[in-house]
């Protein structure tokens, strides 16, 4: 097998776009499980130069005592992931055309390997990976959701066996197709059936728009069957969330949702939410984040059963990718707590987030026991300057937690180890 070796991130970069351009939609094929004739990976190079910069910047990052940051692996892009269910492969999405499968194969707890995962399928904003416990992966593009059965098996070839969940142009309709807000995330839920978030891509919609995007769950989570049928509208009334997960005792569904710019550097603020039923709304457009009103609303009556957020988060720190911890490597307070990403500021004028929250949720039910800290800082230096974005945070099998950063371009490892 022909292998290509990219020696360090940025011509990884490169040559994603490269090969985007040479390999055909072979979806067809792989659902019959022919072979395309690829034959070609391309590989991140994990050590040298780079990733010793990496390491250097990681030793300005503060945590609670006994905790350690250090560099799992070089992703270029790395955004959204999924551990596998048998551990062996973390499979890492992009908002370019790659999805990357990293493989630990030694287990010393940093990545061996790094290569796209099914080379011969080309990928259009492939953010937002989620597996099943059964092993299925499921990955949700911009307009289209696949399905990879035993994907930790398959991974090793070039091809692997790939199915249309949701064909091409029918997760929203082709002509609300748009380059902003399409980072979609999915999470298998308590019920089996597969959540979707679907950013809207405006700052604020037009009125003319809500009732298409109401009905299309646009501005909203769907839920679907594993096989694609069944869709609905599970949550309204947000922006764009590009992070959700389901608490682990009472199986309600919390988010984080990116809310409005334009309308100072501290406000409105960004929002952790928590849905109890179907079907509730959690105010935007009418809300632009919290309580805060949106100019472009603020004559109209908002909706009287509109959801607040449990937790205000700092205006503009762009939350996104979140998960509950399940693990037993941390201590005890940290049990269904959750962890969240601070991707940061691109327009206040002076940059906030860039840093993964904690947030301590008890039992799930009483809003009493619900507050939010900093866990993990020191991604913007001193000058202002972003060292790193964190987008997702997941959990490995031995209770450590990955975090995924798009401007580094690495995945890092947050472990603890008690006073002795």
């Amino acid at each position: 097998m022909k292998k290509t070796a990219l020696l360090t991130a940025a011509a990884a970069l490169a040559g994603s776009t490269v090969l985007a351009q040479q390999v055909p939609d072979n979806l067809e094929k792989l659902s019959n499980f022919q072979s395309t004739g690829t034959t070609e990976f391309t590989y991140v190079e994990q050590g040298g130069d780079y990733a010793e910069g990496i390491k250097r910047n990681l030793e300005r990052i503060k945590l609670p005592d006994g905790f350690k940051i250090s560099l799992y692996a070089v992703v270029p892009d790395a955004r959204h992931m999924a551990v596998g269910p048998q551990g062996i492969v973390t499979f890492v999405g992009t908002r370019k055309d790659k999805v990357w499968s990293v493989t630990d194969r030694n287990k010393d707890r940093v990545a061996d390997e790094v290569k796209d995962f099914a080379p011969s399928l080309q990928f259009s904003i492939p953010n937002g990976p989620c597996v099943s416990d059964d092993g299925f992966l499921y990955i949700a593009e911009q307009n289209r959701v696949l399905v990879f059965p035993a994907a930790e098996f398959f991974y090793e070839s070039p091809d692997v066996a790939a199915f249309n969940v949701v064909k091409k142009g029918d997760l929203i309709p082709v002509e609300e197709e748009s380059f902003n807000h399409t980072a979609r995330v999915c999470k298998i839920g308590p019920d089996g059936k597969i959540y979707i978030s679907l950013g809207q891509p405006f700052n604020v919609p037009a009125p003319e728009k809500l009732d298409l995007y109401a009905k299309e769950g646009i501005g909203g989570i769907i839920r679907i069957n594993q096989d694609g049928t069944g869709r609905e509208v599970f949550t309204r009334g947000i922006r764009n969330s590009v992070g959700h997960d389901f608490h682990p005792v009472s199986g309600e569904l919390w988010f984080t949702d990116n809310q409005v710019d334009g309308m100072g550097d501290d406000i409105p603020p960004g929002e952790l939410n928590r849905q109890t039923a179907m079907g509730q709304n959690f105010g935007f457009p009418w809300y632009g984040g919290g309580s805060v009103r949106t100019n472009e609303y603020k004559d109209q009556e908002p909706p009287a059963d509109a959801v607040m957020p449990v937790t205000e988060m700092t205006a503009h720190a762009a939350d996104l990718g979140m998960s509950f911890y399940t693990g037993s490597q941390f201590p005890d307070k940290y049990r269904n707590a959750i962890f969240s990403a601070q991707h940061g500021s691109w327009n206040r004028t002076e940059p906030v987030g860039a840093r993964i929250m904690v947030t301590y949720t008890g039992e799930g039910s009483d809003p009493d026991d619900f507050r939010t800290e900093v866990f993990a800082d020191g991604w913007i230096d001193e000058n202002g300057e972003y060292l790193g974005r964190p987008v997702d945070v997941a959990q490995l099998r031995d209770g450590s937690i990955l975090v995924s950063d798009d401007l580094a371009g690495a995945l890092y490892r947050i472990s603890y180890e008690p006073a002795q």
